[in-house]
């Protein structure tokens, strides 16, 4: 049975468990006032070129998302995103939670938001009546396997700033949008043109960890009191710290997850050549063959995968996904099946 349901099955890459290991007898202070926490927010601001940004680790990217965006609203303001945008699709109203609205603009299959799908809804928000849009929230890679473009975040980051909004990413799979072949943005990129984000570590071979970058520093104070608040502070905070030193100090980090993606694009090809289409084609880590229902139960013998979404009557788009334990073997096997199968 192959394995391509999602890319946090593997508990972690072996560097970050035989750090852990290595440390694992310590005495360290605790809630991320350690060494390991501190080593690592610098690295990362080194890496943003951004030394006045706040950094904080959070254990996952709905609680990322959820406590981000209750700290940098007001009660009466709202969160534009994408209909597919993960705040929307998959956090169990995590964010409406906090008192927050979520007002979803219709995105392409790519799941990308514009300024044309932004300003709609900034005009709607005039009316002193409703929820105020005050935040764009954007994910990269998206949750369809886009990736944004430099230009294509500047032309967001202006119509933001134009229209006293705050632009937001979720990079719980930034690891794989960074290691597309069409990427060209950078984290200094990030810093300049984003308010705050986070890169996933969850997603790229940690046990659990995304680190936020506040960028705003109008977003940062008090930010730990509302982590505390939402149950975002973990004791042991210095797993977390650890982790991402682990991975980002040597460059580790992105060859994993270049890995990832180079193994989710032999995977798509190899789908297409035997006539099978994508919907929509990724650039990331994550494929979505629209395959017939009857082929379902071949698929259901050969490995494990997600459902995605109904495409017709008789088509079904499923979501295949890699990380950094899948092997080149696992995808000419999976494909070699599949083949022979059909």
């Amino acid at each position: 049975m192959y394995n391509f349901r999602n890319d946090y099955s593997e508990a972690a890459h072996p560097a970050v468990l035989s750090a852990i290991a290595a440390h694992n007898g310590e005495h360290v202070i605790g809630y991320g006032a350690d060494d390991y926490c501190a080593s690592a927010a610098q690295l990362i601001k080194n890496l943003c070129r951004c030394p006045e940004a706040d950094v904080q680790f959070l254990i996952g990217g709905t609680q990322t998302n959820f406590t981000a965006i209750a700290a940098f609203l007001r009660p009466w303001e709202g969160v534009i995103c994408a209909h597919t945008g993960h705040v929307n699709g998959h956090e169990g109203g995590a964010v409406e939670a906090t008192g927050h609205k979520l007002l979803q603009a219709h995105a392409a299959p790519d799941g990308k938001l514009t300024p044309e799908l932004i300003l709609p809804l900034v005009e709607e928000g005039r009316n002193e009546h409703v929820v105020l849009p005050r935040l764009v929230y954007i994910s990269d890679a998206t949750e369809n396997g886009a990736v944004y473009t430099l230009a294509e975040l500047e032309a967001l980051s202006a119509c933001c700033r134009a229209n006293n909004l705050l632009l937001f990413l979720d990079g719980a799979r930034l690891g794989a949008a960074f290691g597309a072949a069409e990427n060209d943005v950078t984290l200094p990129d990030l810093a300049r043109l984003t308010d705050a984000f986070y890169i996933g570590g969850t997603k790229n071979g940690a046990l659990m960890g995304e680190a936020l970058v506040i960028v705003n520093p109008a977003l940062q104070e008090g930010f730990f009191r509302i982590k505390k608040q939402r149950g975002a502070v973990l004791a042991k905070g210095w797993l977390l710290g650890l982790q991402f030193q682990t991975l980002l100090e040597d460059g580790l980090y992105w060859t994993i997850a270049r890995h990832a993606v180079d193994m989710a694009q032999a995977l798509q090809s190899g789908l297409e050549a035997m006539g099978i289409p994508m919907a929509p084609r990724s650039a990331s880590n994550m494929v979505f063959p629209a395959v017939p229902d009857s082929l379902l139960p071949v698929l259901d013998a050969l490995c494990a995968y997600e459902v995605w979404t109904r495409q017709d009557e008789r088509h079904t788009v499923i979501r295949l996904v890699t990380s950094f334990a899948t092997q080149a073997a696992d995808v000419e096997g999976f494909l070699s099946d599949l083949k022979a199968a059909l």
